[in-house]
């Protein structure tokens, strides 16, 4: 099996210097003031896509202030919904969906978010990146590993594997990056790739793993 060399150097190094970086969605002191469920996580997640993350901080912290449980979503109106989310992207599909997520837990689930990957898969709208966050951060689950377009492209910079899609980079990680790095992964990375590691012009001067970095000689960096 392949190892990924001074990986443990690697994941320290990111955690000194991400601190001076915000956080991503679903972490940070912004939601200290809201209880962290596997049901405000799906929902969350389902919010901030397509969507840059202080946007769906504010517009996840206001929905949750009032509907904060698959019933109170599920009853609430639509409309009210729309207001409490905006400006998040594509708004008005996103309310009609987790509305519908939340009337689907309560028919099918006793109102819970299910503790299962596949049937998480079942939920209209909830991909493998969203499972995976749900089962990782909501659940609080060691063995899955959420993985976006940043957790992609980042490990593939750095020479980690060659591949193409999110879902293929999620089976080969979980092959080569020891499980105990899992649950900081994506947030460290998606931080990472927010921030330095960007999908156009990386900022590869001021990188603090540029070292490390298969491909810190491209010509779009700076």
């Amino acid at each position: 099996m392949k190892e990924i060399k001074k990986i443990d150097e690697i994941f320290k190094i990111l955690k000194k210097e991400l601190k001076n970086y915000s956080s991503p969605v679903l972490s940070g002191k912004k939601w200290e003031k809201i209880k962290k469920t596997p049901f405000t996580t799906l929902i969350s997640c389902i919010l901030s896509l397509r969507t840059k993350d202080n946007v769906t901080d504010k517009a996840s912290i206001k929905l949750f202030e009032k509907y904060d449980t698959p019933q109170k979503l599920a009853d609430a109106k639509i409309k009210d919904i729309e207001l409490l989310i905006y400006p998040v992207g594509f708004y008005h599909t996103k309310a009609k969906r987790i509305k519908e997520i939340s009337q689907t837990l309560l028919d099918k689930y006793k109102g819970k978010v299910p503790n299962d990957f596949n049937e998480l898969l079942k939920l209209k709208g909830v991909g493998r990146k969203t499972a995976n966050i749900v089962m990782t951060y909501g659940f609080n689950k060691k063995n899955f590993l959420p993985v976006d377009t940043h957790c992609n492209r980042i490990p593939n910079r750095l020479g980690w594997i060659k591949t193409k899609t999110p879902k293929e980079t999620e089976q080969k990680l979980k092959n080569i990056l020891p499980q105990k790095y899992w649950y900081d992964f994506n947030n460290l990375f998606v931080q990472f790739g927010q921030t330095i590691c960007l999908p156009i012009s990386p900022f590869c001067s001021k990188c603090p793993i540029n070292n490390f970095c298969k491909k810190k000689a491209v010509k779009i960096s700076r």
